[in-house]
């Protein structure tokens, strides 16, 4: 028989844990947001309008900037979804020329992020960062299939231990301004890995080794660090991506 979570505990702290469970934590990219509107609440405490403003801009950042706990999928050789969200294109592209990779089109799956979605960004694979890149650009609504080659993007390369190259591209969209990478090369990422987030509504880029398996359709929603979509076939690039 299964066991219920937290089972073992019981009164306030059973109920704590349940809400701990249910409510996702923030992530810390999130606090000056929060802190800012609860400050313009407790400064107009006296004018109701004010006090409900600072509230609601409080509730409405620390919803935007969750940080929900993801299980990636233990099994080898598949490449999960850096980011929730719409898949909303499916193709063979050519990768972000400025990481000087060769100029072969790969498959790529783009996931577009509305406001309502979780913006943080996790490690598509498991595996070491060999480069990262940012280019400026335009701020186009990141629908559109043009964003891919005219927004402001950030482009993080990770190759798994089995030599496998897999490209993660965040792109900014209309409303989104910033991009947020934590990752440097050298550093070693677990697949699922939060590595950087991007404010309010974006794209996500997945460039896959040729010959991987596509798991996905276009229309369908993904949750980042969880929903498999691809696994890596034997026909990886193997080459190393210059910064």
């Amino acid at each position: 028989m299964a066991r219920r979570p937290d089972n073992n505990k019981s009164g306030p702290a059973r109920f704590a844990a349940l809400v701990r469970s249910s409510i996702p934590p923030m992530h810390p990219a999130g606090l000056p947001f929060v802190g800012g509107s609860l400050a313009i609440a407790a400064f107009g405490y006296r004018n109701r309008w004010l006090r409900r403003v600072g509230v609601a801009s409080a509730l409405a950042n620390a919803a935007f900037f969750r940080h929900p706990p993801r299980v990636p999928p233990s099994r080898p050789g598949v490449v999960v979804a850096p980011a929730d969200g719409l898949i909303c294109l499916i193709q063979d592209a050519i990768p972000p020329t400025e990481l000087g990779l060769p100029a072969t089109p790969l498959p790529r799956v783009s996931i577009f992020l509305s406001v309502l979605d979780a913006h943080v960004q996790r490690a598509p694979v498991g595996g070491e960062v060999v480069a990262v890149s940012h280019r400026p650009g335009k701020f186009h609504s990141a629908e559109l299939e043009a964003a891919s080659e005219l927004n402001e993007r950030n482009s993080v390369v990770i190759r798994t231990p089995e030599g496998a190259q897999v490209i993660a591209v965040q792109i900014a969209g209309l409303v989104a301004r910033r991009i947020v990478c934590d990752a440097k090369v050298g550093d070693k990422l677990a697949i699922g890995e939060t590595y950087g987030l991007i404010r309010y509504g974006s794209r996500l880029d997945t460039y896959l080794p040729a010959g991987s398996n596509l798991l996905v359709t276009v229309g369908q929603r993904a949750v980042g660090g969880e929903t498999v979509l691809a696994e890596v076939g034997p026909d990886d690039t193997g080459r190393t991506a210059q910064a």
